[in-house]
C-alpha cells in the first residue's frame, strides 16, 4: 500500500519505489553525520539539533538501560506515551515491554528536541504496516530500530529516512539466510569475499535492505532478493537491480557504520527535492487548533 510522503506529496506506486527510473541529476543533499550517542532524556540535545541544522538529518543511538524507566508501572508514562500507552499495557513479556517503552521514549525525545516541543504534546502514530510518524509534523520523517541492548532512531527534514541495526556477529551465513536475502549479483560478489568476512558482509546487506524498505514505507513486503547493494568498498552506494544494474539515482544516499563496536547500523536517506526546511519548531509547523487538540488528547488520556 502506498503512503503519503512526509512533505505531503504522494509516494510512488510500489513498483516505482524499488526502481524509480533513470538516475536523476540531483545529488542527495543531506550528508551523513556520525550517529549521536544519547544517554537519557536529560540530554544534552544540542548535538542532535546541531546535526539536523548542519546535515538536515540525524541518527541517535542509545543503550536500552539508559532509556528504561525505573518503574514500568509508573502512571507518569501515560501522558508521555499517549496513545501507545494502551498498547504498552497490553504487553505481558517483560523484555518486549521494556524495549517498546524505551524505544518510544527515545524516538519521541529526539523528535521533540528538534521541533522544540514537549513529549506530552506530540503524538506518535503509525501508518499501515507499522511505520511510525509524528502526528501533525509532516515536515519531518522518522524511523526506529532496536536489537539486543541497542536503540536506534533516525530523523530527517529533507525527505524519507530508514534505519536498521543488527549485532555485527549475528550468524547468518550457512543458515539459508543468504538465499532469502541476496540477489544473483550479491551472491556473486559475496562469494568473492574472504570467508572470515563473509558473514559480516551479509549482515551489512541485511541492514541496508531493512533500512531502505523502512524508508520507502514497505517494510518487508518486497522480497529482499528483488533489490540489492554493491560491495562495501564502492564509493557511492545505490540500490541495484538483481543483475547489479543501477536501480536508483543520486536522490538516495546510504551509509553503514559500527556502533559501540558491536552493532552494524545502516541508514537509507531519500532527498525528496523540496529543499531544506530549517524551521521545524512545532509552533510554526502545527496550527494552533491542532496543537490544542493534541494537548487535549494527552490530557484526556492522563485522566
Amino acid at each position: 500500500m502506498s503512503e503519503p510522503a512526509p512533505s505531503g506529496a504522494p509516494r510512488p506506486a510500489p513498483a516505482a519505489l524499488l526502481f524509480p527510473g533513470p538516475a536523476v541529476n540531483r545529488r542527495a543533499t543531506a550528508a551523513f553525520a556520525r550517529p549521536v550517542r544519547m544517554s537519557g532524556p536529560e540530554g544534552p540535545w544540542d548535538r542532535v539539533r546541531e546535526a539536523v541544522a548542519r546535515h538536515g538529518s540525524v541518527v541517535v543511538h542509545a543503550r536500552l538501560a539508559d532509556w528504561l524507566p525505573p518503574d514500568l508501572e509508573d502512571p507518569g508514562l501515560r501522558p508521555v506515551l499517549g496513545r501507545d500507552y494502551a498498547r504498552f499495557r497490553s504487553m505481558t513479556h517483560h523484555q518486549v515491554r521494556s524495549r517498546f517503552v524505551a524505544s518510544r521514549l527515545l524516538l519521541k525525545h529526539v523528535a521533540c528536541a528538534v521541533v522544540e516541543a514537549s513529549v506530552e504534546s506530540v503524538e506518535l502514530a503509525y501508518k499501515p504496516g507499522g511505520r511510525p510518524y509524528m502526528r501533525g509534523l509532516d515536515q519531518i520523517d522518522i524511523s526506529l530500530s532496536h536489537t539486543e541492548n541497542l536503540l536506534l532512531a533516525g530523523l530527517t527534514r529533507r525527505g524519507w529516512i530508514g534505519v536498521d541495526a543488527e549485532a555485527k556477529d549475528r550468524p547468518m551465513l550457512g543458515l539459508g539466510t543468504e538465499h532469502q536475502v541476496c540477489t544473483p549479483y550479491e551472491s556473486h560478489t559475496l562469494a568473492q569475499i574472504a570467508e572470515e568476512r563473509r558473514n559480516a558482509a551479509l549482515v551489512r546487506l541485511w541492514t541496508l535492505k531493512e533500512a531502505y524498505s523502512k524508508a520507502i514505507g514497505q517494510g518487508m513486503r518486497f522480497r529482499f532478493t528483488e533489490f540489492g547493494f554493491g560491495p562495501r568498498d564502492r564509493a557511492v552506494q545505490q540500490v541495484l537491480r538483481p543483475d547489479g544494474a543501477p536501480g536508483t539515482g543520486d536522490e538516495w544516499a546510504f551509509h553503514t557504520c559500527l556502533v559501540d563496536r558491536a552493532y552494524t547500523v545502516s541508514v537509507a536517506l531519500y532527498d525528496a527535492g523540496f529543499g531544506d526546511t530549517s524551521d521545524t519548531a512545532a509552533a510554526t509547523m502545527l496550527d494552533a487548533g491542532l496543537i490544542d487538540a493534541l494537548v487535549s488528547d494527552a490530557a484526556g488520556d492522563a485522566g
